[in-house]
């Protein structure tokens, strides 16, 4: 699949914060404090993006995040239904996150990280299961892993040299 750069100024974007954390750096004086912010953006029509920002200050360390999100913005398949087109794993470090292919009616079923991606994406019925570390910063770049990673009927019949209708059986 290949990946367009999306300009991040013609959508109408939306942020959640994911997760603030408090780090330290220990210097000679004492130590530093600083905050990183995990935030997710995303339209909510097909295009998610993650970033990470570390500032001195906690809104600036989410607006950082939010800039750095928007950088990294991924334009996704949703089928009719609003979900994905066929099941996959996406894998970033030792995190996998199993999203599944779900029918009308099923709604997100998530974990926390990885369902504020999935929401901001504009999946409307899907279910995952996070798999190895819980590490909320890992959980959130193989979700977007995984679906940067999903190809539509039509990308593979393309592939393949044949119909869609074949492809689907």
């Amino acid at each position: 699949m290949k990946h367009t750069i999306i300009d991040a100024n013609q959508l109408e974007l939306e942020e959640q914060v994911v997760n603030i954390k408090r780090v330290t750096k220990v210097v000679k004086g004492g130590r530093n404090m600083r905050f990183a912010a995990l935030v997710v953006v995303g339209d909510k029509n097909g295009h998610v993006g993650a970033g990470l920002g570390k500032a001195a200050e906690i809104p600036e360390a989410i607006r950082k995040g939010m800039e750095d999100a928007k950088k990294s913005l991924v334009e996704v398949p949703i089928n009719d239904n609003g979900s994905i087109p066929h099941d996959l794993t996406g894998k970033f470090g030792s995190a996998s996150v199993l999203l599944k292919t779900s029918p009308e009616g099923t709604g997100i079923i998530a974990g926390g990280p990885a369902r504020k991606v999935l929401e901001l994406a504009g999946y409307k019925n899907i279910r995952t299961k996070s798999l190895g570390s819980n590490n909320k910063q890992n959980v959130v770049l193989a979700t977007i892993e995984g679906l940067k990673n999903l190809k539509t009927p039509e990308e593979v019949a393309k592939l393949r040299g044949k119909s869609v209708d074949e492809i689907l059986g």
